[in-house]
Parts: structure tokens; C-alpha cells; sequence
């Protein structure tokens, strides 16, 4: 496949997801980066800003096997991969296979969990198996974790640890529409009763798991030439030495951010990468890395504020 095809492809899935989601065009575009990356997304916004939709309509539009957990404080690690159950007419054991075995799961306020649980995620999304009593059970090649979380209500939450924060490519922040899409969604959902679903929104398959397969081969070939290998490792290392950050980004960021780059390139239609590709992914790769120091905190810095200086400050080939 070359790159021109999954710009096409990935033109085709963004005008199959705006039949069902109106905006949220930077998220989309985080979701297909994602998708041909081998990465996990952690959408973070209010709560109607179409989060769950988009998940939905993005797994639709690709033919994947979606599945969907709710997190909340009850929910066990075996909720999620699932047990062994003794059968008592064959006196053996059965696998009764949890929600995990899909190729997209869409982990619903995944925030809202205690550790132990959200932990029972960590080996499928680095390694994509889980481990059930000491026996290994392989997921999809495909399988991607959308996870997501309300930034508004904090009672009753567990912030994610870092280790788990680290496993996702990105994350990305949905705001509130604008005043023209916000009267877009009022006119074209406004009259429908009942839960809004893609296919009966008229949301098509464009793309199956051979072509997504092909797409990610043709990412892994794009071209990262030395100099843009050293912008990334120069932007990841000076998250490590700002005084305003107590804990910089792992080199596994910085591995993560350059497949990233790749993806992004070919989505734009290039087989190379340019510094641009870096900058553009920088903040939603790097956001959730990042602890702030308490002098930043103390004077009211955000973490893109400070991403944003870093980018700035670290000069990027030409």
C-alpha cells in the first residue's frame, strides 16, 4: 500500500464519522494516528461531548469488534478479563472470556475504578494478551484501548497512576463545540428519540482488518531521517531538565512519539517525516507524561503551557 492509499482511506473514515459526530475533528484525527500506530487514546472532556459516540462510530467505520465497560468503584479485574469457572457436568474448568477479548474497547470513565482494576488493563495494552491463572490468552493485533474520562467531577475518582498513564499514545482534550457546530448537533439530533447509533445514523464500513493491516506496514516504512531522531530525543529530554517539571517523559515517550510522527505523515500522504509531524503530536503525546513541580502548580501553569515553551525552545532541524 502506499501513502496516498491511507490518505484516502483515512479521508473515507473521517467523512463516515461526520455523518454521525458533529466537530471534533483534532480527536478523530488522534484516533486514526492512534489506529495506525498500534496506540491507545484517553479522551478527556465534559460530559455530552460526544466521547462515547465517537468511539462507536469509529469502530463502525473500520468493521472492528467493539465492546464497551463501564468503570465504576465495584468493577474487579475479572469483570474485565474474565475467569475460570468450574463446569460441574464436565468437572473441569471453562474459560468464560470478559469484555478485553474485542478489537476496540472503549474503557468508560476509566477514572471512576480503583487501581487494581484499572491495573487489569496494563498487560493488554503493552502486550496485547492477558494472563488468566498463570495461562496466557492472545487478544486481536488490532486490539485498542479508547478510554475516557470526565474532567469536571472528581468525587468518587482514582486518577490514573503513571504506569498506566504511559501506556497510552494519547491523550486528548474535547472542549465544547463551537457556536455553529453546537447548532449543527441541535438540528440534526434534536428530533431523535433513544440512543443515537451509527449504522442507523448511515454510517458505513470503509476499511477492514487486511487494509489496516496494510496501512500499518506502510506507517512502519516511512522514513525518520537522523535529524528529526534528534528533535524528538532533544524535546523528550528537556521535559527531564525544565524547572517547572518534577517528572519528565520515559524514553518510551519518545519511541512512541516518533511511530506517531510516522503515522501522521502517511495520513497527510508523505513517506517521510518532517519536524512538523513532531510538533503537531508533541502535546497530546507528552500532556499526560508530565508532573508538574509545585512551584508551576503553585503559580497556576498548565502542562501544555509548559509543553509549549519546550517545543519552542528546543530548535527543530530544517
Amino acid at each position: 500500500m502506499h501513502v496516498n492509499e491511507v490518505k484516502t482511506i483515512a479521508e473515507r473514515i473521517r467523512a463516515e464519522i461526520a455523518k454521525a459526530v458533529v466537530g471534533q475533528e483534532d480527536a478523530v484525527d488522534m484516533l486514526l494516528t492512534a489506529l495506525f500506530a498500534g496506540g491507545h487514546v484517553l479522551l478527556e472532556g465534559p460530559p455530552g461531548t460526544a466521547k462515547t459516540l465517537l468511539a462507536q462510530t469509529f469502530a463502525r467505520t473500520l468493521g472492528l469488534d467493539y465492546g464497551r465497560i463501564q468503570f465504576t468503584p465495584d468493577l474487579m479485574p475479572g469483570d474485565i478479563i474474565g475467569s475460570n469457572l468450574f463446569n460441574f457436568q464436565t468437572s473441569s474448568f471453562t474459560l468464560t472470556r470478559g469484555p478485553i477479548f474485542c478489537e476496540l474497547l472503549l474503557a468508560d470513565e476509566i477514572n471512576r475504578t480503583p487501581p487494581k482494576t484499572q491495573a487489569a488493563l496494563l498487560e493488554a495494552m503493552q502486550e496485547r494478551r492477558i494472563t488468566i491463572d498463570g495461562e496466557a490468552h492472545g487478544l486481536s493485533p488490532r486490539f485498542t484501548v479508547v478510554a475516557t474520562q470526565n474532567p469536571i467531577e472528581q468525587q468518587g475518582t482514582y486518577p490514573l497512576p503513571e504506569a498506566q498513564l504511559d501506556r497510552f499514545l494519547f491523550k486528548q482534550v474535547l472542549d465544547y463545540p463551537s457556536l455553529d457546530q453546537e447548532r449543527a448537533i441541535v438540528s440534526a439530533h434534536g428530533s431523535r428519540t433513544g440512543l443515537m447509533d451509527p449504522i442507523a445514523l448511515g454510517v458505513e464500513v470503509v476499511a477492514d482488518a487486511a487494509v489496516i493491516d496494510a496501512a500499518v506496514n506502510t506507517v512502519a516504512d516511512v522514513r525518520l531521517n537522523d535529524e528529526v531522531i534528534g528533535y524528538i530525543t532533544g524535546l523528550v529530554r528537556a521535559t527531564r531538565t525544565s524547572a517547572d517539571v518534577e517528572t519528565g517523559a520515559s524514553p518510551r515517550a519518545g519511541a512512541m512519539l516518533a511511530v506517531a510522527a510516522r503515522a501522521r505523515a502517511a495520513l497527510d500522504g508523505r513517506d517521510y517525516v518532517i519536524p512538523d509531524d513532531v510538533k503537531a503530536l508533541a502535546i497530546p503525546a507528552l500532556r499526560h507524561r508530565l508532573v508538574l513541580s509545585p512551584a508551576a502548580e503553585i503559580e497556576g501553569r498548565r502542562v501544555e503551557q509548559v509543553l509549549a515553551g519546550l517545543v519552542d525552545q528546543v530548535a527543530a532541524p530544517r
